[in-house]
């Protein structure tokens, strides 16, 4: 999974705080969803995109946050889009939004429509999130938009995996080699798939990246721009770059920043991802040991969580947090690995942590693991894993689905190549193979005729590594690349020089010169 964590607790406020959460239940499912790579665009009309004030249920959320002190309004907006673009004028389903505008706005341009990745996670929580921390310059000239995707969080959210299964997956071994690890973890991602197409059926294939994309459209008209201003993170470059294959001549600017390469297959794709994190975890590693007061994980801290691991195999470690009844087990000591190493600035937790598992308490683990796969303090869980797995294989070509055997020969072998994050990439492979969905394979992306597209990379990205953002800006043909010489995953808006290159191409069109690279 490439999953982005998000304000968790800001996600479950608005579920309580809006209503009208529809799913297929409410309205009527698709018998099938056969859209093909190769049909055109449908045209439908855009629903009219309705707006209402949540500036009281929102501002609650951000009060005390970096940024809070803006002079923000929110909007909650609900609009319709067909469940399936084989038949436009069919049954639909609501697509929920919110809209932050700065007061004192000039010279505005438009909406920036946002996905801040996964797939599976909420864009109208990133909103929220994004509107405390991207330049005031753009929110001068911007509404920031943020939607949550069909099937994500407040738009229809797919429900099919309980949620002590998701516990059990996330306790699962996390680098399973053995027959029998392999065996366990494939067992728990059969029930997963088996639950869903229970639940769903053929209707599971309507969540793809490719109708998301065409839902874009018809927000964009919705919204009343002529052309579409995205900013796309991970996952979210994969969703921007559908839509300027399927809409070329409607792009304005993209941005699309920590992107997903295009020409990775599944299995090139989950490789990269083992490397990338084992890469992040040294880099975190060698800033741990660096540290003027000492690492708390002594001086060799891939021993160290090898030697965690084992301890909490042995005996799963307790938390001291009030009312925790869970036990960490490896499998959550690696999720909250993987969590960190998203961002720099949750490298000094994950060290306490782990200091202080070795210690007898996982609270700060089960904090940043948590936090990762969107479980709530209540014990219950977002839509996030779903909603990751149902738009993940949705996507997937099933003609490059690999056979049990090959997995189980892939985790021996990177296991051995990349020791904490490889078997468990090689297991992932196994997830799309037993779900039952129509599939829309991702169109080749090359977007002729588009306007110039944007495309940042980070050398040290763990999650999405530099030479996926080379592709993607090789194959577009309009893209320009930017690179930033940083840590962790994503670029924007993270130094000066990033956002000084940004900035500008979103407010005058302006592309970096091919080549650029910001410092760290």
């Amino acid at each position: 999974m490439r999953l982005s964590p998000g304000l968790v607790a800001a996600a479950s406020a608005l579920l309580v705080a809006v209503s009208g959460c529809t799913s297929f239940s409410d309205s009527t499912a698709p018998e099938s969803s056969p859209a093909t790579e190769s049909s055109p665009p449908a045209e439908p009309e855009a629903a009219d995109i309705t707006w209402t004030d949540c500036n009281d249920q929102i501002q609650p959320l951000v009060a005390g946050r970096p940024g809070s002190e803006r002079p923000l309004t929110f909007e909650c907006g609900r609009t319709e889009v067909p469940i399936s673009y084989d038949e436009p004028d069919g049954a639909t389903m609501p697509i929920f939004l919110v809209r932050a505008r700065l007061a004192g706005q000039t010279d505005r341009i438009g909406s920036l429509l946002l996905n801040p990745g996964g797939p599976g996670a909420s864009g109208a929580d990133a909103a929220i999130g994004r509107a405390l921390t991207l330049p005031e310059d753009v929110l001068r000239r911007f509404d920031l938009v943020g939607f949550d995707p069909r099937g994500v969080a407040l738009s229809t959210p797919v429900e099919c995996i309980p949620d002590e299964l998701k516990d059990r997956m996330i306790a699962a071994e996390p680098r399973p080699v053995s027959e029998e690890q392999l065996d366990a973890v494939f067992t728990l991602t059969q029930e997963a798939a088996d639950g869903c197409a229970e639940e769903y059926g053929d209707a599971l294939g309507t969540f793809s990246t490719t109708a998301t994309a065409r839902d874009m459209d018809l927000l964009r008209q919705g919204l009343g721009d002529e052309q579409l201003t995205f900013l796309g993170y991970s996952y979210g470059t994969t969703l921007g770059s559908t839509y300027a294959e399927l809409f070329p001549d409607r792009v304005r600017a993209l941005v699309l920043d920590a992107a997903v390469d295009p020409d990775a297959d599944q299995r090139a794709d989950a490789e990269a991802g083992a490397a990338g994190f084992e890469a992040g975890f040294d880099a975190f590693a060698a800033n741990c040991t660096q540290l003027i007061a000492g690492c708390p994980l002594g001086g060799d801290p891939r021993g160290f969580v090898n030697d965690l691991l084992a301890q909490a195999g042995a005996a799963p470690i307790p938390s001291a947090r009030a009312g925790e009844t869970r036990q960490a087990t490896p499998g959550v000591i690696m999720t909250a690995i993987q969590a960190a190493l998203y961002s720099t600035t949750a490298w000094p937790q994950l060290a306490q942590g782990l200091a202080a598992a070795a210690q007898g308490d996982s609270q700060a683990l089960f904090s940043l693991a948590d936090t990762y796969y969107g479980r709530l303090q209540d014990g219950t869980f977002s839509n996030l894993i779903d909603a990751n797995i149902a738009i993940t294989c949705a996507d997937r070509d099933p003609g490059q689905e690999l056979a049990e055997e090959d997995i189980r020969a892939l985790a021996a072998d990177w296991g051995q190549r990349y020791p904490l994050f490889g078997a468990g990439a090689a297991a992932s492979l196994y997830t799309c193979t037993v779900w039952e969905a129509e599939r829309t394979p991702l169109p080749e992306r090359d977007a002729q005729g588009a306007a110039p597209i944007l495309v940042v990379g980070n050398s040290g990205d763990p999650v999405t590594p530099l030479p996926g953002a080379v592709d993607l800006a090789e194959d577009l043909e309009s893209a320009v690349l930017l690179t930033w010489q940083g840590q962790g995953h994503t670029a924007y808006p993270k130094t000066d020089c990033v956002n000084g290159a940004v900035n500008a191409y979103l407010i005058d069109l302006t592309v970096p010169a091919e080549g650029t690279t910001c410092p760290l």
